[in-house]
């Protein structure tokens, strides 16, 4: 218990200091899950409000092949991407290979299906609120997927933070595309796996301050967002 209590102290003064190492590898997930993420909505949005306002053969099988990949399992397409990305792949030209590109793509793959599917369900509600009015207004698909998009703002946004918090604390991917290198591609569930099974526990526990600071960062917003999406409603 003692040396717990040291390690923990160690890593509240790890913290509060702002060691260099720290920080460097702070610093890369963020960069890494912000790039995922806003590569996710780039893809993600589009492709939720599409199939939220259209209506075609085979529909319900986009919707459960949408759903299933939710649940991707990291490990997979952290695999996926390293036989693509390695020398004998078809990408491998790119040299991306443990880098940060290579994370940001393992993630972008992994959140894009949690964005799309997320988005979906909040447009396709709103769409069947609203379709009588577009139905009036004889808008046409852009219009009414830009009207949509602008209403449910405030939800879409929520969207967006809900993947950046599965981005943010996946480890399995990464690890496999980005090798864990030291000043490189070293992250914050990476660092935490590697200084645990060191035994440096200061850094580690640092790390796991930070990572549950940010997951609760997340939360809060969410709640505010949604707060605020509601009083918006009334007005």
């Amino acid at each position: 218990m003692q040396n717990l209590g040291e390690a923990f102290a160690l890593a509240l003064s790890l913290v509060a200091s702002g060691d260099p190492d720290l920080l460097e590898i702070v610093a890369l997930s963020l960069r890494v899950s912000l790039s995922a993420t806003a590569l996710a909505c780039l893809l993600g949005l589009p492709l939720g409000a599409l199939v939220a306002t259209a209506r075609f053969r085979g529909r319900g099988i986009v919707l459960v092949v949408m759903n299933a990949l939710m649940g991707l399992p990291p490990v997979v397409v952290g695999l996926l991407v390293y036989i693509h990305l390695s020398r004998s792949g078809p990408l491998g030209f790119l040299g991306l290979l443990y880098t940060p590109g290579a994370m940001i793509l393992a993630q972008t793959i992994l959140i894009a299906p949690i964005v799309a599917a997320l988005s979906r369900q909040v447009l396709e509600d709103l769409h069947v609120e609203y379709a009588e009015q577009f139905r009036s207004f004889c808008l046409t698909r852009r219009q009414v997927i830009g009207a949509l998009l602008w209403d449910a703002r405030y939800a879409l946004l929520t969207v967006g933070l809900a993947g950046f918090g599965r981005a943010v604390a996946e480890v399995g991917a990464v690890i496999v595309v980005g090798g864990n290198i030291d000043h490189l591609t070293r992250v914050m569930t990476t660092a935490i796996a590697l200084e645990t099974s060191k035994g440096d526990l200061p850094l580690a526990l640092a790390l796991g301050i930070i990572l549950l600071v940010l997951a609760l960062g997340v939360n809060a917003a969410v709640q505010a967002l949604r707060m605020t999406a509601a009083r918006s409603a009334y007005v």
